[in-house]
């Protein structure tokens, strides 16, 4: 619980955080435009005397979602910060974590064109507690605040034809994958007794985002990645989707599922022992309905 707690105290400081500078910039120039969403997703399921049987669960995740983009004559500065956290409960297995994630995304463009731009991007990703592989009462360690945890930038070049459709490409993008703790190194790639790893090759953001139809939205998030110093035929994937239904201002039904494959990141099978596995497609699901408070 001191780890929950945790999480959601550095989401909550995130939110006061942009909150502030929501505020701070309402009445501001035309140069920055701030956006956020501050979501809190519920699931929750309860059985008695149900005869066909089923388990007590519930779920609470909370996600907050800011984007602040800068527009003056020919340059333009996008930034998104996502923040989020969740915890599913069954009573037979306690609290455990069904979400964890912050990422930043930032995307520096000169226009060269209509259209298209020169860009230097910087991405940062990782997570705020302990993550765990669960087999009956046992569990192992499968990752750390910090470990991993991704750091990408490099100059290249992007087609954005609106804030909900761009691609940008750069061909000489350096990636550091760190692992800060020494246990799970070999898990991500890096070699024993070390905390970082170098990578060289060229990479691939793509976003778009579209209405399916009145108050539902359809949102797809590519991000691709060769490394040419190592196996450069071994593209590593981020696919996610998000599906928003909007029921009335404030509340919402989210469905997201996320594809990661890193040929890097092995994926322990039961009965491994750590730092053992094998590369293998990731898959999360996350399905509910909540309250969304949009700036």
């Amino acid at each position: 619980m001191k780890k929950l707690k945790l999480a959601l105290s550095l989401l909550l400081g995130l939110f006061s955080i942009a909150s502030h500078a929501q505020g701070n910039n309402a009445d501001s120039t035309k140069t920055w435009t701030i956006k956020g969403e501050n979501t809190f997703l519920i699931n929750q399921s309860s059985f008695s005397n149900w005869a066909a049987g089923g388990v007590n669960s519930f779920a609470g995740n909370l996600i907050f979602n800011y984007d602040f983009n800068y527009k003056k004559e020919k340059w333009s500065w996008d930034n998104k910060v996502l923040a989020a956290y969740g915890q599913t409960f069954q009573k037979e297995t306690d609290w455990r974590k069904n979400d964890d994630r912050f990422a930043i995304n930032s995307l520096l463009g000169y226009q060269a064109k209509e259209k298209w731009l020169y860009t230097f991007f910087l991405n940062f990703n990782t997570q705020f507690a302990n993550g765990y592989k669960y087999e009956g009462d046992d569990k192992q360690l499968l990752s750390k605040a910090f470990a991993p945890a991704y750091l990408s930038f490099g100059p290249g070049f992007a087609y954005k034809e609106s804030d909900n459709f761009k691609i940008n490409i750069s061909p000489a993008a350096t990636r550091f994958v760190f692992v800060t703790a020494d246990e799970l190194a070999e898990n991500y790639g890096l070699d024993p007794g070390k905390n970082s790893r170098f990578e060289f090759g060229a990479s691939l953001d793509a976003y778009y985002k579209t209405d399916i139809m009145e108050n539902i939205s359809f949102e797809n998030i590519l991000k691709l990645y060769s490394n040419y110093l190592e196996d450069p035929q071994n593209v590593d994937v981020d696919y996610t989707a998000n599906l928003f239904m909007k029921v009335n201002k404030f509340i919402t039904v989210n469905a997201g599922v996320q594809l990661l494959y890193d040929d890097n990141t092995l994926i322990p099978r039961e009965g491994d022992a750590p730092g053992t596995g094998r590369p293998a497609l990731q898959i999360k699901q996350i399905l509910g309905a909540g309250i969304t408070y949009k700036f």
